[in-house]
């Protein structure tokens, strides 16, 4: 039988089950209610919220890639013309055109029997192909008039004569009979006069005649310093090697050399600037205008298929000079011209100025010269007085040769026609140059702009180079040859097509950026809490 438990033994479990703190850690009895609230959650969100939220995400991003990027592509896109960028290549890798010079030279055999015509024509054209280096510049000699015999059989060929070639005539050879053997050049006119004694006309058994030779040489050295301009514009070029001329010798080169830097860039229109300059009161006056016209306009006139004149002239008293002595030394040339105070007109409408001036001195060069050139610039003479301009107009004929590019030997109209043929060599070379840079330019800046006009400049200069190769030589081949270049040279430098070198792609995303971040941001974080939120979802029911 148990016994009842005493009050001793019930206090003892009470204190057994009261805490540190008296607090009784027993069990809670059931029906206890505790007193701390359970952390409510969200109530579940409703699927058709779910799918409002979705649709109204969905019409955000829509709108923002069917209407707002086009229309921000649309009004932001550059555009770029379509340049025929392998013709351009071309043209400036020097595969397009092979500039070559067939030089027509006209012979007028005068008193000799059409035989004896047509075997001098054949053996002296044979001698010029031996003597001859250069492919690109060569001779062919025809004869100045119907030469064939009336019985000439159908399958004998006839060289060529001046009625059967619209090509021009670079030189015409006379050959005269007389007592000795001579060649004499015609000062006015492209004209070579050869003297021949009866003894040298090749008879119709023999291949070669000492007259074939000797107007073989004459030819060759006429034409040597036309033949080395155009070599060294070849070897100067971006032409493939195997189209190079052979080198020229080193003191050829560098003379060359100088004459291109001394010379003027070629335009069609010049002006002339004619300067008298004195240190005192006097003279106030010259008889310019009567030594310009009897000077001066005839050599500028003989250049009127080459390039255009205008002329100015003026009268400057108390002009000092930016030297002192009477003495010049070569250093001292350099600063004879006093710029701050001497109104030297700059260049006019656009087309570059020469000036030539006149001093009024006792003073000379080292060495007893007058006179001196000054590159790309303009002449300068000191005379004691101006009681006779002609020598003055002389010596400013041949600084205007100079400066011009002119060759400094032979008679002035092959001077003049050597002068044509090498300046369409240069244009050519030069637009071909300027295609190439722009075609690079091209594909090296993918988000530069090209205008049509840039198209249309790069066809112009196409069209007409490939004229200019065609006639190189004559007066067409440089008017086409100037067209494009001054075509090509516009087409590079347009204005709205420069100004995007400037803006990198650095620069547009600084623009950019602040306009499109707080407008991309929202989209972005609120597809990506979507995406958070559906793959919870996926997972919950899993």
């Amino acid at each position: 039988m148990a016994t009842p438990p005493t009050d001793e033994a019930e206090a003892s479990n009470a204190v057994q089950r009261t805490g540190k703190h008296g607090i009784d850690d027993g069990e809670a009895p059931a029906e206890a209610v505790s007193a701390i609230p359970k952390k409510k959650g969200p109530p579940p969100e409703k699927p058709e919220n779910i799918r409002i939220r979705l649709y109204v995400m969905a019409v955000s991003w829509a709108m923002v890639l069917f209407i707002g990027l086009p229309i921000w592509w649309w009004t932001t896109a550059i555009y770029r013309a379509d340049l025929p960028l392998d013709a351009m290549m071309d043209w400036a890798d020097g595969r397009a055109c092979r500039p070559v010079f067939p030089l027509r030279i006209s012979i007028d055999t005068g008193s000799l029997q059409d035989q004896e015509a047509q075997n001098l024509l054949r053996a002296t054209q044979l001698a010029l192909d031996d003597l001859n280096d250069f492919s690109a510049h060569h001779l062919r000699l025809q004869l100045s008039g119907p030469q064939v015999p009336p019985h000439t059989p159908a399958n004998t060929s006839v060289l060529p004569t001046a009625n059967q070639n619209d090509e021009e005539v670079a030189l015409l050879v006379r050959l005269l009979p007389g007592q000795t053997t001579e060649a004499v050049l015609q000062p006015y006119a492209p004209t070579l006069d050869i003297h021949y004694t009866p003894n040298q006309v090749p008879t119709s058994a023999s291949s070669s005649a000492p007259l074939a030779t000797y107007i073989a040489t004459n030819l060759r050295e006429i034409f040597a310093e036309e033949q080395a301009m155009i070599a060294y514009l070849l070897a100067t070029s971006s032409s493939p090697p195997e189209r190079s001329p052979k080198a020229l010798a080193p003191e050829v080169a560098e003379a060359l050399a100088k004459r291109s830097t001394r010379s003027m860039k070629y335009s069609r229109t010049y002006h002339l600037t004619f300067s008298l300059f004195t240190p005192s009161a006097t003279p106030s006056t010259w008889a310019i205008e009567q030594a310009l016209e009897e000077h001066m306009k005839p050599l500028l006139d003989s250049f009127s298929a080459i390039s255009n004149f205008t002329i100015d002239t003026q009268v400057q008293l108390y002009a000092q000079t930016g030297v002192t002595g009477d003495i010049l030394r070569k250093e001292d040339l350099s600063g004879f011209i006093n710029h701050a105070e001497w109104p030297l007109s700059p260049s006019i409408g656009g087309a570059p100025t020469l000036n030539f001036i006149i001093y009024i001195g006792d003073m000379e060069v080292e060495g007893g010269s007058k006179s001196w050139l000054i590159p790309q610039w303009g002449g300068v003479i000191i005379q004691p007085n101006i009681d006779d301009l002609r020598p003055a107009m002389l010596t400013f004929s041949n600084h205007l040769l100079a400066l011009i590019g002119a060759p400094e030997s032979l008679t002035l109209p092959l001077r003049l026609n050597t002068l044509t043929r090498v300046r369409s060599a240069g244009l050519l070379l030069k637009a071909s140059s300027t295609l190439g840079s722009l075609a690079r330019l091209t594909l090296a800046l993918p988000s530069i702009s090209i205008p049509r006009s840039v198209a249309d400049g790069v066809s112009t200069t196409l069209a007409h180079l490939e004229a200019a190769c065609d006639g190189l030589g004559g007066v067409a081949g440089l008017e086409n040859a100037r067209v494009a270049e001054e075509a090509a040279e516009r087409a590079f430098f347009e204005k709205s097509m420069v100004g995007q070198v400037y803006f990198p792609d650095e620069h547009r995303i600084a623009v950019y950026l602040p306009l499109l971040g707080p407008m991309g941001v929202p989209l972005v974080m609120g597809v990506l809490k979507e995406g958070k939120a559906w793959w919870k979802r996926r997972k919950g029911g899993v």
